[in-house]
């Protein structure tokens, strides 16, 4: 690794008005909302899948040629950005869980007609998998600050590889209950588990993707301590949260 790379680029100011990054990202969020218009509006899931072909490898490699641009160019606002922006996804889960306690208190009778037990070892496994990749980052994040690159990737892919062992277990479930005829359908329950267990779920892809976008950059050399102490703050949010969502929507 290059101590240019960590010490000079850390006090350098990130030109991101120049970038042409935002430009890309905007086609592709247009294109990918124009898929939704055509397959839920019109009906056309031909153009559709078109649509989204187009603008999801625009956002992701708009995403990613940003990020990279602004890797080691300073941290700038983005730790105190990202603590902004954590506490506004707080108040969407939070949201979300008052809604669930409402109506759970509410109800007549729990759990409703047409409930099945939800499995309980799976959820243990999977809260283990996501507290150890809090502590593999934070483990990544001592070796950036000694300014050891191999140490960093190793402890940064054994992150990525928790991330995704987690998804794939929720997947692995949400396909059991499916085809044991729990769906978002069902009844409120159904609806509460599918959206709260979703939403987290899309916060651990985004963390995922974050985590990919700087690690091409890390490879190469260029290892920047605002953009890495930022993705750390958010992924140890998302093992935060899913505290909540294991013992509200598992346990309880």
């Amino acid at each position: 690794m290059s101590s240019h790379d960590l010490a000079h680029g850390e006090g350098a100011h990130a030109h991101w008005d120049t970038s042409i990054w935002p430009f890309v990202i905007s086609f592709g969020i247009l294109a990918l909302t124009l898929s939704f218009t055509l397959q839920f509006v019109y009906h056309l899931s031909f153009a559709a899948i078109l649509a989204l072909g187009l603008g999801l490898p625009l956002i992701i490699g708009g995403i990613a040629g940003w990020a990279s641009e602004a890797m080691g160019a300073g941290e700038g606002l983005s730790f105190a950005s990202m603590s902004w922006f954590i506490l506004a996804e707080a108040m969407i889960f939070l949201a979300c869980f008052v809604a669930y306690w409402f109506g759970r208190l509410g109800a007549p009778v729990w759990p409703l007609p047409g409930s099945i037990e939800l499995p309980k070892l799976i959820p243990v496994v999977m809260t283990i998998a996501l507290v150890t990749s809090s502590l593999t980052i934070h483990r990544a994040e001592q070796f950036l600050h000694s300014k050891n690159q191999p140490g960093f990737i190793k402890w940064l892919l054994i992150t990525i590889l928790l991330g995704l062992a987690f998804l794939s277990m929720s997947g692995y479930e949400w396909n059991h209950l499916i085809h044991e005829g729990f769906t978002i359908k069902t009844n409120l329950f159904g609806t509460v588990f599918y959206s709260i267990t979703g939403l987290h779920g899309s916060h651990v892809l985004v963390g995922l993707g974050i985590f990919l976008t700087g690690l091409f950059p890390a490879l190469k050399g260029t290892l920047s301590l605002g953009y890495w102490r930022t993705a750390s703050l958010y992924w140890h949010f998302v093992d935060i949260i899913w505290f909540f969502v294991v013992s509200q929507v598992y346990f309880w």
